[in-house]
C-alpha cells in the first residue's frame, strides 16, 4: 500500500533541512493523493466477484458462533496461491477455506444482496483502512500516531457493521470557535480596506490564496513547533492539532471521513499558534518559485502579499482587536461594476470634479440632488417628498385643529409686522443663529464643496487649492495639533472635507472619516478663521454634514473635543453620554489626550439645514395658539364655595371654566404600570428578559456577571448584607420571581448601589456602575416601564 504522511519527509530526510523537508512533504501528500484516488478508481472497476473477494478480508464470518472478523488464508497453504498481477491480494476462489475453517463464501454471503453501491462504497472504505494501517505504521510521533489508530479501529468496525463512521469524543464538534478564521480576515477586509474600490478585489485575491493554504497545509505536530514558547499555548495547540488530524487532515485522504475546511471551523486559537509557521512556508515557497511566476502574479505575491500578512499578524495577536468580536458589524463586501454593466441612465462625473453640497435638480423621486466628485449623491435644503411622506405616516395620530383656526394662526404668524406680547421683552422674530449663512449661501456669498483627495482618480487644481488653504487654516485655528499630522489626514483619501468657501478661498471646514461598515463617522477637524467666527457659518457647516451623513444612512458622529470645543458641539446636539457600543468604534476611531469623546446621534426625520426655521415657526404657532385659545375662553367664573358647606374634596374637572379651557381627566398609565395590574407576568418576563441580555452584554458590566468571590474580596461581605449579580437575576428571572418590574429594578440598582458603597469614586468598578446604571435606566425608558 502506498501512502504517505506529512511527517513521514522529516523520517526519510534528516540529512535534508527543514525548509525541504517541508516541500518534499508537500509535495508527497499531493503525489500521495492521487495514488489513493487512482486505487480507488481501478478497484471501482473489479468485477463483482473480485469486489465481494476483496471484501472478504474485512469481514465477519456469518456462520454461527464464529468470531472471525475476517477472512485469512491458512499460513501453511500461501504457498499454494500466487499473488496477483498487483502483487496486493493473493488469487483465491470463493471455496477457499479461511483460518476460522469456514469459506471465504461464509464471510461474504451477507453482500450478495446488497446494492452496486453499497458494495462500491465499502470498497472504498477497505482502501481507507489499508490507507490508515500504512500511515500509522510510519507514523513515529505518538500523538498523531494515537489519532490514526483511532481512526483505524472506527473504519475497521464500520466496515463489519456496514454502518458510516461518526465521530465522537472529548473533542467536540465543529465548528470549534467563533468567529471562525474566514470571518475575522473577511472583517479585516472590511476594517481595513474597505476604502480603496476596485484594489479591494486585487485584496481578495490574496485572501483567496491564504485561505488555500491554510486549509491544504500540514501544520506541525504539537512536539516540533518551535513557534510555541509557553505551556499554556502548548496545551490548547495540542487540542487544535488533534481537532485539524481527525476533522481536517485526514479526510482529505480517507474520504468515507466526513470532512471540513481549516478556515471554516477553526478560529483565533489554531490561527495563533501555526500562522507564522504557515507564513514562512507561504514565503520560501513563493521565493522558490519567483523565477516561473509572471510579473503581475510576483508583484501580488512578493510585494502586495508580505504587508497584508504583516496587518494581519498585527491583528492576530492584539489582544482587542474588533474584527475577532462575534458582534463585528460588517456588510457585505461587494466589488466595483464593470463599466459596460453600467445603467446608462446614470450620469458619471468627470474625473477631478468637485460640485456643491446645496443646488441641482429635481429627480424622479421628488428628490433635489447633487453628484458629489465620487460618484455619490447628497439631498440639499429643500423639501423631499418622500421624506414628508415617511414623516407623516410615523407621526403619532393627534386631534387635529380647526383648519380655519390653523389658517388663521398661520396668517398672523406671516405677517411682517407680527409681535406677541412677549416680544416686547423677549424678541421672537430674531432671526436664527445659521439664518445669515442660508442667505449668503442662495445669493451665491459663501459656497460649501464636499472635497477630498484620491489616489486612484485626477483630482482638479482647484480642489487641491482648497485643500492646501483648508490646511493653513486648521493649523491656524488648532496650534497644538502638529502640521505635519493635519496635512497626513486632510489629503488621506479614506477622510473627507466640507469646504466652506468665500470670494473662492476656503475660510473654514469640517475634515471627517466615515465608516460606513460601522454606521458612524468620525469628525477629526472643525475651525473656522477668526473673523469669520460668531457668524452661524460653524452651525451651517455643521447642519449639512448631518443632512450629508443621513442622506448615507449613517445615523451616528463621534469626535474628541478640547476644553475649547466641547461647548460649540453641545451647541451641535452632541454629548459626552456615548450611546452606541464601545466595540462598534474602538480600534476605528483616532484617540487624543486631554480630549473628551462626543457622540451625536441624528434623527432621519430631520432636514438639519431647515431645523431652525421650522422649530421657530412651530414656537411662534404654539404661543399664537395659546393666546387664542386663551380670548376664547376668557371669562370670569364666580369662586368655589364647595368648601364653605363642609366638603373637603371635589373633582378637578367640577372646578367653573376648567372644561371650557379643553382639560380633559387624566387617565393614562404607564405600560409597566398595565402591565402589572393585568397579572400578565409572562410578557413582563419578555420585556425583563430582553433588558437583562442588554445589560449583561454591555462592556461595563464585566464586574457584575458573576457574584463576588469571597477567596479574592475577603472583606466584601462584611460591608454588603444584600449582595446582588447579574447570574442571580437571570435565576431569578427563569424562576419567574420577577411578578413586577419594581422586583426587577430593584435587584439591579442593588448592585449599583453596592458597587458604589464598597469602591471609591475613583475606581474603575464605580465609572463601571455609573455607565451600566445609566444605560439599564435608558432601555427601561425606551420599553416604557421606567416611570421614576
Amino acid at each position: 500500500m502506498e501512502m504517505e504522511e506529512s511527517s513521514s519527509g522529516a523520517q526519510r530526510g534528516e540529512n535534508l533541512n527543514e525548509d525541504k523537508k517541508e516541500r518534499y512533504d508537500s509535495t508527497s501528500r499531493w503525489n500521495n493523493l492521487q495514488i489513493i484516488k487512482q486505487k480507488k478508481k481501478e478497484q471501482l472497476l473489479y468485477p463483482l466477484n473480485g469486489k465481494l473477494q476483496r471484501l472478504a478480508v474485512y469481514s465477519k464470518c456469518q456462520s454461527a458462533n464464529c468470531e472471525c472478523i475476517g477472512w485469512k488464508l491458512p499460513n501453511d497453504r500461501k504457498s499454494e496461491y500466487p499473488l496477483s498481477s498487483k502483487g496486493d491480494s493473493r488469487v483465491r476462489g470463493f471455496d477457499d477455506i479461511c483460518k476460522c475453517e469456514h469459506t471465504l463464501e461464509m464471510h461474504i454471503s451477507h453482500l450478495r444482496s446488497k446494492s452496486e453501491e453499497t458494495i462500491n462504497w465499502l470498497l472504498g472504505m477497505v482502501v481507507d483502512v489499508d490507507n490508515m494501517y500504512t500511515a500509522m505504521s510510519r507514523q513515529v510521533n505518538p500523538e498523531t500516531r494515537k489519532v490514526y489508530l483511532y481512526f483505524f479501529k472506527i473504519l475497521r468496525n464500520c466496515v463489519l457493521t456496514l454502518q458510516k463512521p461518526s465521530i465522537e469524543g472529548p473533542v467536540g464538534q465543529p465548528p470549534f470557535e467563533t468567529p471562525s478564521i474566514y470571518k475575522a480576515v473577511t472583517n479585516l477586509l472590511i476594517y481595513k480596506y474597505s476604502h480603496i474600490g476596485q484594489e479591494l478585489k486585487s485584496m481578495y485575491d490574496l485572501v483567496k490564496i491564504l485561505f488555500h493554504c491554510l486549509n491544504t497545509w500540514d501544520f506541525p505536530a504539537p512536539s516540533s513547533q518551535k513557534y510555541i514558547i509557553s505551556a499554556e499555548e502548548a496545551s490548547l495547540y495540542t487540542i487544535e492539532y488533534t481537532r485539524w488530524l481527525i476533522f481536517c487532515y485526514v479526510p482529505t485522504f480517507c474520504d468515507s471521513l466526513p470532512h471540513y475546511e481549516t478556515i471554516q471551523v477553526f478560529g483565533r486559537r489554531l490561527l495563533r499558534a501555526v500562522f507564522r509557521y504557515v507564513r514562512k512556508q507561504m514565503m520560501d515557497q513563493f521565493q522558490m518559485e519567483r523565477d516561473t511566476m509572471t510579473t503581475e502574479r510576483r508583484i501580488m505575491l512578493l510585494n502586495n502579499f508580505p504587508p497584508f500578512l504583516n496587518q494581519l499578524e498585527e491583528e492576530i495577536y492584539a489582544p482587542n482587536s474588533p474584527i475577532w468580536d462575534p458582534d463585528f458589524k460588517a456588510q457585505p463586501i461587494s466589488f466595483p461594476i464593470e463599466p459596460n454593466k453600467l445603467n446608462k441612465n446614470v450620469v458619471v462625473p468627470k474625473k477631478g470634479e468637485f460640485d456643491r453640497l446645496s443646488g441641482g435638480t429635481l429627480d424622479k423621486d421628488g428628490f433635489i440632488t447633487v453628484t458629489v466628485s465620487s460618484g455619490k449623491a447628497i439631498r440639499s435644503t429643500d423639501a423631499t417628498p418622500q421624506r414628508e411622506t415617511k414623516r407623516r405616516k410615523m407621526e403619532e395620530a393627534f386631534e387635529d385643529l380647526p383648519k380655519e383656526t390653523v389658517d388663521e394662526i398661520c396668517n398672523i404668524i406671516d405677517d411682517p409686522n407680527y409681535r406677541s406680547e412677549t416680544d416686547m421683552v423677549f424678541s421672537e422674530n430674531a432671526a436664527a443663529n445659521d439664518e445669515t449663512p442660508k442667505q449668503e449661501e442662495q445669493k451665491g456669498i459663501i459656497k460649501l464643496h464636499l472635497i477630498g483627495n484620491s489616489l486612484t482618480k485626477p483630482v482638479s487644481k482647484q480642489v487641491m487649492l482648497w485643500l492646501i488653504g483648508l490646511k493653513n487654516v486648521f493649523s491656524h485655528q488648532l496650534p497644538r495639533m502638529p502640521a505635519e499630522y493635519i496635512t497626513l489626514l486632510l489629503f488621506d483619501p479614506k477622510h473627507r472635507t466640507i469646504a466652506l468657501i468665500k470670494n473662492n478661498e476656503p475660510i473654514g471646514g469640517i475634515c471627517f472619516r466615515p465608516f460606513f461598515t460601522q454606521g458612524f463617522t468620525e469628525i477629526v477637524f472643525c475651525a473656522l478663521i477668526s473673523r469669520e467666527q460668531i457668524k452661524g457659518y460653524g452651525t451651517h457647516m455643521m447642519n449639512h454634514l448631518k443632512d450629508y451623513h443621513v442622506s448615507k444612512e449613517i445615523y451616528h458622529c463621534l469626535t474628541y473635543a478640547d476644553k475649547e470645543a466641547i461647548g460649540y458641539f453641545e451647541r451641535q446636539g452632541f454629548s459626552d453620554h456615548i450611546k452606541i457600543s464601545q466595540s462598534v468604534y474602538q480600534g476605528y476611531i483616532k484617540e487624543y489626550e486631554a480630549a473628551t469623546l462626543m457622540h451625536c446621534e441624528l434623527n432621519p426625520k430631520i432636514i438639519y439645514t431647515q431645523a431652525t426655521n421650522v422649530l421657530q415657526r412651530q414656537k411662534k404657532f404654539i404661543k399664537q395658539l395659546i393666546y387664542h385659545q386663551q380670548r376664547t375662553v376668557a371669562k370670569v367664573h364666580p369662586g368655589i364655595t364647595f368648601f364653605k358647606d363642609g366638603v373637603e374634596t371635589i373633582p378637578v374637572e367640577s372646578i367653573p371654566g376648567l372644561e371650557e379651557t379643553g382639560y380633559k381627566p387624566a387617565n393614562r398609565i404607564t405600560r409597566g404600570q398595565l402591565l402589572e395590574e393585568s397579572q400578565d407576568v409572562d410578557t413582563l418576563t419578555n420585556m425583563l428578559k430582553g433588558v437583562l441580555n442588554a445589560v449583561k452584554n454591555h462592556d461595563a458590566s464585566w464586574p457584575f456577571r458573576q457574584p463576588v468571590s469571597k477567596a479574592d474580596v475577603a472583606d466584601y461581605y462584611d460591608h454588603i448584607e444584600y449582595p446582588m449579580d447579574l447570574k442571580t437575576m437571570t435565576e431569578r428571572l427563569k424562576a419567574k420571581y420577577y411578578v413586577s418590574r419594581r422586583l426587577f429594578i430593584a435587584d439591579m440598582m442593588r448592585i449599583f448601589t453596592n458597587c458604589k458603597i464598597y469602591n471609591s469614586p475613583e475606581t474603575r468598578y464605580y465609572e463601571c456602575a455609573v455607565t451600566l446604571q445609566q444605560y439599564f435606566q435608558t432601555r427601561m425608558k425606551e420599553l416604557g416601564i421606567w416611570d421614576k
